[in-house]
């Protein structure tokens, strides 16, 4: 699987969960450690959890992929899971606000999520 398309799954398993302000950005050229950072957001601790659990068991279940790492499932104020050329970060506001990775990472393209993952999210929601 191509890193874009484990992004955009990684986007789409967020989506399922109800995830806020979904920003995938592309830091291949301006990170030696990973080519594409998700951003999303919970509104609570129970919210980021059940983010980062859809995206890892989905590309558990469904693409026989495990992330190389995670930080944060006991917590859930900010979850991290690494795919090595994915790394996912779900924040409580309050978490992303103060890290505000999207400015840190400002100089990075924005890639844009099709509508079709979109459909996919919305479609697999209770």
């Amino acid at each position: 699987m191509q890193s874009q398309e484990r992004a955009l799954l990684c986007a789409a398993y967020a989506l399922e969960k109800k995830a806020l302000d979904v920003r995938l950005l592309e830091v291949q050229g301006h990170s030696t450690l990973t080519d594409y950072l998700l951003i999303a957001t919970g509104r609570s601790d129970r919210q980021v959890l059940a983010i980062a659990d859809a995206v890892r068991m989905g590309l558990k279940k469904e693409h026989d992929t495990l992330p190389l790492a995670t930080e944060g499932m006991k917590e859930g104020r900010w979850v991290l899971l690494d795919y090595g050329d994915v790394m996912v970060h779900v924040f409580q506001p309050s978490v992303r606000e103060f890290y505000d990775l999207e400015g840190l990472w400002h100089e990075a393209a924005e890639i844009p999520i099709p509508d079709a993952y979109l459909r996919e999210a919305s479609a697999e929601s209770p």
